[in-house]
């Protein structure tokens, strides 16, 4: 089995090196447009590594193509992909980037492949975990995801962006756009993360969820932010982001019915986002590879992925969920 990873960022570098751990996986072709950052993580990763310089004229000849650029530049590689039949994962958290990517669904299908969205921490895990969650209760009424931290400069950017943008939710069979920044809430993620007020943000978990949910009133997503953050959102950041963010987390809250009782279930989990976004992705173009993924197409890990073998898998490889017990 051989899986390219176009963009060896925080994420792509993490997803290379899940891949080239991963037993069955006989070669990993990567691409970036940095040629030092190519070749630096080859010699990471040994004897499966495959680096291809650049420019390139084509996509790469593979089982399944990782798309971990920066958001925003995702379309155009996925469109080339699916052109010659092969599964796409896409990293990108950027609105714009997933809706272009789902409307690549009626090609995708056409051809019998899938182009799986938003793979990464969040979306993508928060996806697999809404899915969870589903499958333990008769019907979903609302999600509610929180996220905090960031992967790498480009995560960092993109969340600074986020907050000076519109916030995209979901609310009884409709979309509602609100203020980026506004709408202040506070999530209690995993130990030793705590506690942070988080704020409406340009994130596209919706467009990924409310798919997969037929009949779902509300569907929302926040992002922990700073009283700075929210202030210079709509500004160019004001130092450089670190190389690769620190400790981050996700918080998922889906309230639903069980037996015509109210009930909600919720789940977080605490990693760096590069380290568990790159697990995901790695773990998803592995399924796709080897032909498991649920359907063709496009759309989030929700609707793609079985969720109990799915999270016990990235728990083995060290990226484990917690649920909230208690009142």
């Amino acid at each position: 089995m051989r899986i390219a990873v176009v963009g060896l960022g925080a994420v792509g570098a993490r997803a290379a090196r899940q891949l080239a751990s991963t037993d069955g996986v006989d070669e990993v072709v990567l691409r970036d447009v940095q040629a030092d950052r190519v070749l630096e993580i080859a010699s990471s990763l040994g004897g499966k590594a495959r680096p291809e310089q650049g420019p390139y004229g084509s996509s790469p000849d593979a089982d399944a193509v990782v798309i971990a650029t920066p958001g925003g530049t995702h379309v155009e590689t996925a469109r080339a992909v699916i052109s010659r039949g092969l599964p796409v994962i896409s990293c990108s958290d950027v609105i714009e980037d997933v809706s272009a990517l789902l409307d690549l669904g009626p090609e995708a299908e056409a051809r019998g492949t899938t182009v799986a969205v938003g793979a990464a921490f969040s979306p993508g895990l928060t996806c697999v975990l809404a899915a969870y969650a589903a499958d333990r209760q008769d019907a979903v009424d609302e999600i509610h995801v929180a996220r905090i931290g960031t992967g790498g400069p480009a995560c960092a950017r993109q969340h600074h962006r986020s907050l000076g943008g519109v916030a995209l939710d979901w609310r009884d069979g409709g979309w509602v756009r609100r203020p980026a920044g506004s709408g202040r809430e506070l999530s209690w993620f995993p130990d030793p993360v705590g506690s942070a007020d988080c704020y409406r943000a340009a994130l596209p978990d919706a467009l990924l969820l409310v798919p997969a949910f037929p009949g779902v009133a509300r569907v929302t997503a926040r992002l922990a932010a700073t009283r700075r953050d929210r202030l210079t959102g709509r500004l160019p950041m004001l130092r450089p982001p670190h190389p690769e963010g620190g400790v981050g987390a996700v918080r998922l809250e889906v309230r639903g019915r069980l037996d015509g009782v109210s009930t909600v279930a919720i789940y977080g989990a605490m990693d760096r986002p590069g380290v568990a976004g790159g697990a995901v992705a790695a773990l998803t173009a592995v399924e796709a590879a080897q032909g498991r993924l649920r359907r063709t197409g496009a759309a989030g890990l929700a609707e793609l992925v079985e969720p109990v073998a799915f999270l016990a898998e990235l728990a083995r490889r060290g990226v484990k969920v917690a649920a909230f017990e208690g009142s």
